[in-house]
């Protein structure tokens, strides 16, 4: 399916970092992981289908996201900057962050910010804007996060799962 997006120009060849998918509108993106709980899935599908009209939405909608998943994973303290820090110490390497996403998770509360907050560049006195690709990123890294949180560790309980069946048929005892 083609994406047609709109940019503003100069003038000169170059467009703008204004631009706007306009066909089709919402998301192109997969479907969410069964294993995502559906608030949290719900938020992040409604910051899929704003992004082509408002990354600023699509950027809090994402913060949202990340900080309800690291609620429910237990690391509740009273703003998102130190639950991320407790992730980042986070001692079992079961929880443990994949190198990449340990140098990007803060990125998605950066962007929320920007988005929630008048924050102002200290050199030309602009309010900084959330541009549609770190709002897409914001996207990839909840993805990943997805991944870690809910699809990896389903996926891995039911094939220990299949192999402790097949032990207990071998008379065997479970994996460890």
């Amino acid at each position: 399916m083609a994406t047609i997006e709109v940019a503003i120009s100069n003038g000169h060849k170059e467009a703008l970092n204004d631009w706007r998918q306009i066909f089709p509108i919402g998301a192109n993106r997969g479907p969410v992981p069964a294993q995502v709980p559906e608030p949290i899935a719900n938020d992040y599908v409604e910051a899929c289908n704003v992004l082509p009209i408002s990354p600023k939405a699509s950027a809090a909608l994402s913060r949202r996201c990340l900080q309800n998943m690291l609620r429910a994973a237990g690391y509740k303290n009273k703003d998102l900057a130190r639950e991320i820090d407790m992730l980042l110490a986070e001692p079992d390497p079961k929880k443990a962050l994949t190198q990449r996403l340990r140098e990007t998770i803060d990125a998605i509360r950066n962007f929320g910010n920007f988005s929630a907050h008048p924050i102002d560049d200290k050199t030309t006195l602009q309010v900084i804007d959330v541009d549609p690709h770190e709002a897409e990123w914001c996207l990839e890294v909840i993805e990943e996060l997805f991944d870690l949180f809910y699809v990896g560790p389903a996926l891995a309980a039911a094939k220990k799962a299949a192999l402790n069946a097949k032990l207990a048929a071998g008379g065997k005892p479970p994996a460890k």
